[in-house]
């Protein structure tokens, strides 16, 4: 297999960022997140910023009326499959 420097001299390789290996672009990504809090840069949410914005997400989620009776249905679903596997995993109803 060719070496990276060998693919992209070649013209079918990957370049910068996305040539290096999975390890090297967390190692790079994971210097750039420190930097930014060694900075003062780095935005940390206060507990009550992380429920404002989960509910949020929530709310325009629940206006979805299509999306909310899909997951209802799959609830729905999957209640009445665990009940029906209950029964005939259970004890014998006749006795």
């Amino acid at each position: 297999m060719a070496t990276q420097d060998e693919q992209v001299r070649i013209g079918n390789g990957k370049r910068g960022f996305a040539a290096m290996d999975k390890e090297t672009q967390r190692m790079i990504a994971s210097k750039g997140g420190q930097a930014a809090h060694q900075k003062g840069t780095a935005h940390e949410f206060t507990s009550e910023e992380a429920r404002r914005a989960g509910q949020k997400g929530g709310e325009v989620v629940s206006r979805n009326r299509e999306h909310m009776a899909e997951i209802g249905r799959k609830g729905g679903e999957s209640r009445q499959t665990a009940r029906n596997g209950n029964r005939q995993g259970g004890k014998n109803e006749a006795g």
